[in-house]
């Protein structure tokens, strides 16, 4: 009796991993075997067999599926989308890696708002009727500087600014000298917050540097009026 050996038939990877690429294009259909030499050696084989015929074992070649197009509200477009929203991006355009380069500024110029807010504090509750509330107002906008610059800490390193709490007695002076002394710290305040604004290659940190700058300015000016009635009634 004769014994006839069969050549063990080819398993053809490519057709199951064209059918894959199309299903989950970014996952890799079978794990630990991508470099297997077996499936080399079958891929191979199996290559140069559908280069002579048409299909496998005599059957012509299965008819590629076309691939069916994810509608854009499906969950899967979303999660494809989600790398593309402003919000993901790691470097944006403002409040990025530019910005970054600025923290300890933006540090002291919380610590200089603090600091200033209590002295103007300090000062209304001994100023003359007349000059009680616009202190108070200078003080106010002060606190709301230190805010917008601790929401710009926030933005570049998503934590949360600590200022540090002072328990050191503030001793306010005489009023003329003390208004002096408060015109001169909100002068270079708007000096040094426009130096600043010059400085940095981030466009929204620049832009709220220069607001800061013209508020402290106008600070000055309002100072200077103060002291001007504070003399002319001497």
């Amino acid at each position: 009796m004769e014994h006839t050996t069969q050549t063990p038939e080819v398993y053809d990877f490519r057709q199951y991993d064209r059918i894959w690429q199309r299903v989950a294009p970014n996952l890799e259909p079978y794990p630990g075997m991508a470099a297997s030499p077996a499936r080399q050696a079958a891929s191979a084989r199996s290559e140069a067999g559908t280069s002579a015929a048409p299909g496998v074992s005599g059957l012509p070649a299965a008819p590629e599926t076309p691939a069916v197009p994810i509608p854009a509200n499906s969950p899967s477009s979303a999660v494809r989308q989600e790398g593309l929203l402003p919000g993901a991006e790691r470097n944006p355009c403002c409040m990025g890696t530019e910005a970054a380069e600025m923290l300890d500024v933006i540090s002291g110029y919380i610590e200089a708002a603090l600091s200033d807010r209590r002295y103007l504090l300090v000062l209304s509750r001994q100023a003359p009727s007349w000059a009680r509330k616009p202190l108070r107002d200078m003080a106010a906008d002060l606190q709301n500087q230190a805010r917008r610059l601790m929401a710009a800490h926030y933005l570049i390193t998503g934590q949360c600014y600590r200022p540090s709490v002072s328990a050191e007695r503030i001793y306010a002076g005489r009023w003329c000298p003390a208004l002096r002394e408060r015109y001169h710290a909100a002068a270079c305040s708007g000096l040094n917050f426009a130096r600043s604004a010059e400085d940095s290659l981030d466009p929204c940190l620049a832009k709220l540097f220069d607001e800061m700058s013209r508020e402290s300015y106008r600070h000055a000016e309002e100072l200077m009026e103060l002291l001007q009635r504070s003399l002319q009634s001497t």
